[in-house]
């Protein structure tokens, strides 16, 4: 799964259904979320991305969407965030948010 910078972002999350993990390397429940996003990465190929951003690396865009805690998941369809999921979540529960925004 593609980690990316604020570079990368106002291009990614632009067009269509896009899932971002805000994470941090050190964070335990967020070491627990990647297998299942990697899962949820591979079902909703060709209709939804999933990527994640570091927020150690990334504090401008963690500030930018109000990231106080990790793991926090945005849902952004079309550019503009439209769901945000905190904490490690099943991932039925996460597709369903994902399908709701489709």
């Amino acid at each position: 799964m593609k980690i990316i910078n604020k570079n990368e972002f106002d291009e990614i999350t632009k067009s269509g259904t896009v899932l971002v993990d805000f994470f941090a390397t050190w964070c335990g429940p967020c070491k627990m979320l990647a297998p299942v996003l990697e899962e949820l990465a591979t079902d909703f190929e060709g209709k939804a991305k999933v990527v994640k951003v570091d927020v150690d690396q990334e504090q401008e865009l963690a500030m930018k969407f109000g990231i106080m805690s990790v793991p926090t998941m945005i849902l952004f369809k079309n550019g503009e965030a439209v769901e945000k999921i905190q904490g490690f979540q099943p991932k039925a529960q996460i597709a369903a948010v994902i399908n709701s925004k489709l």
